[in-house]
């Protein structure tokens, strides 16, 4: 009977992820204001969505996503500028909310990845060419 149980919650999961409660307010609409849809536009392209990871705010179709974009069309409606409203977002989810995080003692090594890895290939690449040449 447990197992029964247990295998039943585990096959509705799923369906309990999604809710099953409309979209915020601003989620799917536009702000009157052109210039103040302008700001939120461009704040949710650089804005992640926290569920999906690969997309931004403005592109998925996560219902946290469309929280995030009413919860930026309603701050920027209320005259906020976009940078308070990042920061707000960063300090209430961490940096990992925006694709540009800042440099710090976290995410250094995002930053010198790639950085090491065209070392590292360049190095690879000269010895490679090396031993051609003998």
């Amino acid at each position: 009977m447990k197992h029964a149980l247990l295998l039943l919650a585990l096959i509705a999961a799923p369906v309990a992820a999604d809710p099953s409660t409309p979209p915020a307010a601003l989620a799917n609409t536009q702000l009157r204001d052109p210039a103040q849809e302008a700001k939120a536009r461009d704040l949710m392209a650089t804005l992640r969505c926290l569920v999906c990871q690969g997309q931004s705010i403005a592109d998925s179709d996560a219902s946290m996503a469309g929280d995030m974009r009413a919860l930026v069309r309603g701050r920027i409606a209320a005259g906020e500028t976009p940078d308070s409203v990042r920061a707000w977002l960063i300090e209430r989810y961490g940096d990992y909310v925006s694709y540009d995080p800042p440099l710090s003692a976290a995410t250094w090594p995002l930053w010198l990845a790639p950085i090491a890895l065209l070392v590292l290939g360049a190095v690879i690449a000269r010895s490679s060419f090396r031993r051609r040449r003998r």
